[in-house]
């Protein structure tokens, strides 16, 4: 897989908090080199203290040297007093650095204190609790702003969905939700929770109480891919539902439909099933951080939502597990088809329904027939045709 580094930062507002004192934090949008995207929050004090250090570990880069050497881009100092509309009047400064940034060499862009400063702290994923006074108050980049012109990944826009159903939350990390209630979702996290705001609440919820307000569809699904991806299970699970599947700790898949509400579908030899996600671990990688998913439980799934309300005619559009099954038995036997010959493996069985048509199966012939011999050329064509050959001789 390589180094992790960064594709982009984008800043998406500022937060007013009032706890242990007044101050003001800074939301950045970090989308890192596995498509992952992670909402990490900074004071303006941290940002320059960061920056200080990143301009003495590359002091040539920094102009300390030659002024016209330059290319770290300049930060201003922080003020003693940062009130509101300081924090605002920053955003298109702070926009322009990290588009700077990132368009850095490598050797800095993707230096250890760059991608440390922008990881993930218990501190972001932390919640107020319900004994604050005054909760803080978040404010958003304008759509329409400036900032989205720099963009290489295109404007960041918080996606806006409705829930279908009330939903308890049974953490302090959650968020609670109403029928109907209509949120930005700010994290789409592949293990099927997502990290929401509405006014001035914030949390994890499950993928599978929200629809887009557009349409029941979820656009951002990727298509199956029957060539199937290689990983492995950290946890054991025991389906509840037909089409989920079984499966112990450490058993070897491969997943063929990456879905967004965190229910991957998954193949293990010729069967098919729904399986969480939280519970899977691409093969090679490192499983410690991969654990520490697991604390929150498999979001639940559709399916099981009762009293769902949704405000569209049809459903969402779903493949079946009948039509994953067939599918990838098809992608399978293809496969074989085409392997090339050599020792033949042992083939696992198939129902009659699966095995294709034994007049569907094509004989192996060379891609070019063998020409004839001379004596059988002429034996075999016309009288004027011969008549023709011997005359040219």
């Amino acid at each position: 897989m390589g180094d992790p580094f960064i594709r982009h930062i984008a800043l998406l507002g500022f937060e007013k908090r009032f706890v242990p004192s007044q101050h003001y934090v800074y939301m950045f949008l970090v989308k890192w080199q596995d498509l992952s995207e992670k909402v990490v929050y900074r004071r303006f004090t941290e940002i320059y203290e960061f920056h200080k250090i990143l301009k003495e570990m590359f002091p040539i880069e920094a102009g300390d040297i030659t002024p016209e050497n330059r290319i770290i881009p300049h930060l201003p100092a922080p003020r003693w007093f940062d009130g509101q509309r300081v924090a605002e009047s920053r955003q298109g400064t702070l926009t322009e650095y990290c588009n700077s940034l990132m368009n850095l060499p490598g050797k800095i862009s993707r230096c250890p204190h760059l991608l440390n400063f922008f990881k993930v702290r218990p501190d972001d994923l932390k919640l107020p609790t319900d004994s604050q006074v005054k909760k803080p108050e978040t404010y958003l980049m304008p759509r329409d702003g400036k900032s989205n012109a720099a963009d290489i990944t295109g404007p960041i826009i918080l996606q806006t969905y409705r829930a279908i159903a009330d939903y308890e939350k049974s953490s302090g990390s959650e968020m609670a939700l109403a029928t109907g209630d209509v949120v930005d979702v700010v994290e789409k996290s592949q293990s099927g929770w997502w990290f929401c705001q509405m006014k001035t609440k914030r949390g994890w919820v499950p993928a599978s109480y929200l629809e887009p307000l557009d349409s029941p569809d979820e656009a951002e699904d990727p298509e199956p891919n029957y060539a199937g991806e290689p990983y492995v299970t950290i946890k054991a699970y025991t389906a509840l539902l037909e089409d989920e599947m079984s499966l112990e700790q450490g058993e070897t898949i491969e997943v063929i439909h990456k879905l967004l509400d965190g229910w991957w579908v998954i193949r293990k030899e010729d069967v098919t099933g729904y399986f969480p996600s939280m519970y899977l671990q691409q093969a090679g990688q490192d499983t410690d951080q991969a654990q520490s998913r697991i604390k929150r439980g498999a979001p639940p799934r559709r399916s099981s939502i009762r009293n769902a309300h949704s405000i569209h005619q049809q459903s969402r559009k779903r493949l079946s597990q009948d039509t994953y099954r067939r599918n990838s038995v098809r992608f399978l036997q293809q496969g074989r088809r085409r392997a090339p010959p050599g020792p033949q493996s042992p083939r696992s069985p198939l129902t009659e329904e699966e095995e294709p048509p034994k007049t569907e199966r094509p004989k192996p012939q060379p891609a070019v027939p063998p020409r004839p011999s001379a004596d059988l050329i002429l034996h075999r064509c016309s009288e004027s045709t011969k008549r023709k050959l011997a005359s040219s001789v």
